[in-house]
């Protein structure tokens, strides 16, 4: 079975219509396609959802869900971005969009008793650094706590599927401020797997930094995959496609780094909850 759960159109950040990865997707044999944008956030930015699209984008969904189902499964996720204090909540918005899943991630870090946010992601490190100098002191250790704390309050108080990206907090850091090998950092990725774990919260192996040169390791990376083993976490592939032709890249790898890990099994979305497919 073929999937890809984690999907970005222009809606958000994406660069096509929701129907050219449908194409896509048929074309490379996929089973299940599930479209995940980038939440609405309240103030100006260039990749989340606008609020004034949602009736048109709902209807669009459920057009193409029918107009594919002999031929693909199409489900309507979401990416909520989550971050203190100005996030919505999430199970609210499943369901005014009539979501299917909700995906919990967070990109944007509010260090505590400010309205300021480092941004972990994007293209271009120097954001990276600017923030973490300038929000933390410099101080990385005080930072990727923050960011695992926020990571932890969204498990605790919200309602997710699935956490996307698990540690993408590494992606700029390329060994320069931490090694994942560090006993505070172990720490920190421990307790937000044990939260996982409590609440059967799948995490998926998102393999974007590998076909984006951002990182020498799919989100996450192999030891922690040996945890999510050992935890028995349930978890999947998706490749975080913002273009058709990213739908099933570097998949190869994420299913090699499963087996190396000794996971034998992933999940997917089957219209009523989640089922379970064995790797071969």
């Amino acid at each position: 079975m073929l999937t890809n759960h984690h999907t970005h159109t222009l809606y958000s950040d994406g660069s096509s219509q929701p129907e050219d990865f449908i194409s896509q997707a048929i074309a490379k044999g996929f089973n299940i396609l599930g479209f995940t944008e980038h939440s609405p956030l309240p103030f100006e930015n260039t990749f989340s959802f606008k609020k004034e699209y949602r009736e048109e984008y709902m209807a669009l969904m459920n057009t193409l869900k029918q107009k594919y189902s002999a031929q693909i499964a199409v489900y309507s996720g979401m990416e909520m971005d989550y971050i203190p204090g100005m996030s919505e909540n999430f199970a609210k918005v499943k369901e005014e969009y009539r979501l299917d899943y909700i995906i919990g991630s967070v990109h944007l870090v509010r260090p505590a008793d400010s309205g300021e946010l480092w941004f972990t992601d994007g293209s271009n490190y120097q954001t990276y650094d600017q923030g973490l100098n300038e929000l933390f002191s410099g101080d990385i250790r005080k930072a990727v706590s923050t960011y695992y704390q926020q990571l932890n309050e969204m498990i605790e108080t919200q309602h997710i599927d699935m956490i996307g990206h698990f540690d993408k907090v590494k992606m700029h850091n390329r060994d320069r401020f931490f090694k994942e090998d560090e006993p505070w950092y172990k720490a920190l990725v421990s307790e937000t797997l044990d939260l996982l774990q409590d609440r059967d919260i799948i995490v998926e192996v998102n393999t974007r930094g590998i076909y984006k040169q951002r990182s020498e390791s799919t989100y996450p990376g192999l030891e922690i995959l040996k945890q999510i083993k050992e935890k028995r976490i349930p978890v999947m592939i998706n490749s975080d496609a913002h273009q058709p032709h990213e739908l099933d890249l570097a998949f190869e790898h994420g299913f090699s780094l499963l087996k190396e890990a000794g996971i034998n099994e992933v999940v997917y979305f089957k219209g009523n909850g989640w089922g379970f497919e064995t790797i071969m």
